[in-house]
């Protein structure tokens, strides 16, 4: 089974228009609402290939209730810590001329609720994968994943990490099985910018020397790089199709990613599944379909 944890889920609103015009009424030409969070995406994309997953987190107000709502209605199962307070928060993403984006802050989580989700990490058995994905609220420690980690590291679970900054260098000592930065995010944890696909693995490298398993690095429209546990390298370009929404395009590498290696034990298949899954987002208004993942693998 397959868990995936977001701390700090939303409503993911979309307006689409020609143009915006600051200080003034502007008309929207489309919207959509979607359930938004990283875990959540990765967990959606993984339900749509055919796994076993439940996304986990926290769910605060008729906002959360929605959340949740849509989830179920995907198929896939949940199991949100229901917050006493507050509302799960809205996150406005404007697509005009340029992409503009206003996130939420999101509820404050107490103490003993974000023990009752701990509670459900330490029920999951060995072989499990857990998926933790996103950003921390500011009512949470900000070594949360860390210290839930090292307090599951003896269930002999496989720890998934996509997050940024201190969060992630925070859990590499864990050994997590996979982290997945993009290259600017890898950048970041060591202080560059990274300009050449020698330096983004030679960053990679310092990462899996600092504990994890295997790196995955997504490049955006250059593809990825995966450094696995045997030391070998892989390098994947993406398949070509036009570019439609970016949201939730990396979080759909890590499902597929997962979802092949769960399948063969290969991590090259799991390489440019990955990218499939990625790329189907990518070239769709929201995640990618089945159909869609499999069609852009048998392309690559």
């Amino acid at each position: 089974m397959i868990a995936t944890v977001t701390l700090n889920p939303s409503l993911d609103y979309l307006i689409q228009m020609k143009e915006f015009r600051r200080g003034t009424v502007n008309r929207s030409e489309s919207e959509q609402i979607f359930p938004g969070g990283k875990g959540i995406n990765v967990g959606l994309m993984l339900h749509r290939l055919g796994l076993d997953v439940c996304c986990l987190g926290f769910a605060a107000g008729f906002t959360g209730d929605e959340i949740v709502r849509r989830i179920e209605s995907e198929g896939c199962r949940t199991n949100f810590i229901l917050l006493s307070d507050g509302l799960s928060r809205i996150n406005l993403k404007l697509k005009a001329k340029e992409e503009s984006e206003i996130n939420g802050g999101g509820p404050v989580v107490k103490e003993e609720e974000a023990q009752l989700l701990f509670s459900q990490l330490e029920a999951l058995k060995s072989g499990d994968v857990v998926v933790f994905a996103g950003s921390v609220p500011n009512s949470l420690p900000q070594n949360v994943y860390e210290l839930w980690i090292e307090k599951l590291s003896d269930k002999r679970l496989r720890i998934v990490v996509d997050t940024t900054g201190d969060s992630l260098m925070r859990v590499l000592p864990f050994h997590p099985f996979l982290v997945k930065p993009n290259h600017y995010e890898l950048g970041e944890l060591f202080h560059q910018t990274l300009h050449s696909t020698e330096e983004i693995v030679e960053a990679a490298r310092k990462v899996q020397q600092l504990g994890a398993q295997n790196v995955l690095v997504s490049c955006a429209g250059e593809g990825a790089v995966l450094l696995d546990e045997t030391g070998a390298l892989s390098i994947a370009k993406p398949p070509a199709g036009k570019l439609v929404n970016s949201v939730g395009a990396g979080d759909s590498m890590v499902a597929g990613f997962l979802a092949e290696f769960q399948k063969s034990g290969r991590y090259d298949y799991a390489l440019k599944f990955g990218i499939a899954a990625g790329s189907a987002t990518a070239f769709s208004e929201w995640l990618g379909s089945k159909e869609q993942v499999l069609t852009l693998y048998q392309q690559l």
